[in-house]
């Protein structure tokens, strides 16, 4: 940078919206690009708005705890919404009971596949115990994984990254494995993102539809529930076998 921005820089970056100011400027971008690509997964606004604010963090310098006291706003908001999501899951109330059997075997096996396969790709790689610790709860929204990946011996800051990422990739290829399995059911394809790829794959699914929301939001809690209760439990016997 020249001299006149970097001075410009260093007195924005004293200011706790710089970080707020860049995550929506980053984030309206992605959304017009997103829109303006027909909304292919492969521009997902989460996944842009990410490449896009990396470099600039970077290029300038600036610590994380630096931008994340203006982006933190954006982070508080995520409980309230994360609560909403209720009221579109009521609305889907009756659908709801008719597949309550199916949908839990699907969110127990759903769980234990997570975060099973996981551990053995990392096992067969040669990955350390911390390391696989910290790949189980991947599929568990971030405040929950990073407080089991903890409580099991892992690094939160290293589940926090792999988080993020399992629910990028889910929400940028679960069209195309839909496709592929020929599964048209908003319901089975909500859930299904829900369980596999957290917040992310939520907002990806009610991109869909409301039905494809309500579901995957159903699968997200109920799916962080189930894996803080059973991973204590498996995992340590788990590594030390493997």
């Amino acid at each position: 940078m020249t001299p006149a921005l970097e001075e410009i820089w260093v007195y924005l970056a004293t200011t706790p919206l710089l970080g707020l100011t860049l995550t929506l400027a980053a984030y309206q971008g992605a959304w017009w690009l997103y829109q303006r690509g027909n909304q292919h997964p492969l521009l997902n606004p989460v996944m842009v708005a990410v490449a896009a604010l990396v470099p600039v963090l970077m290029l300038t310098g600036t610590h994380y705890n630096t931008y994340f006291d203006g982006a933190q706003f954006v982070h508080f908001l995520l409980g309230p919404a994360t609560v909403a999501l209720a009221i579109p899951l009521y609305a889907q109330w009756q659908r709801l009971r008719a597949m309550v059997l199916p949908l839990l075997a699907t969110l127990v096996l759903g769980s234990l596949t997570a975060a099973l396969s996981a551990v053995g790709i990392a096992a067969l790689l040669g990955a350390s115990r911390e390391s696989m610790m910290s790949l189980a709860p991947k599929s568990v929204t971030t405040p929950i994984a990073m407080g089991i990946a903890e409580g099991l011996g892992g690094l939160p800051s290293l589940t926090a990254v792999l988080v993020i990422a399992t629910g990028i990739f889910g929400a940028v290829t679960a069209r195309f494995v839909y496709q592929a399995l020929r599964i048209e059911d908003h319901a089975v394809r909500g859930f299904a993102i829900g369980l596999a790829s957290h917040g992310i794959g939520t907002a990806r699914a009610f991109q869909v539809s409301e039905q494809a929301g309500a579901f995957a939001a159903l699968a997200m809690g109920l799916n962080a529930l189930v894996t803080a209760l059973m991973l204590p439990w498996i995992l340590p016997w788990l590594a030390a076998w493997l």
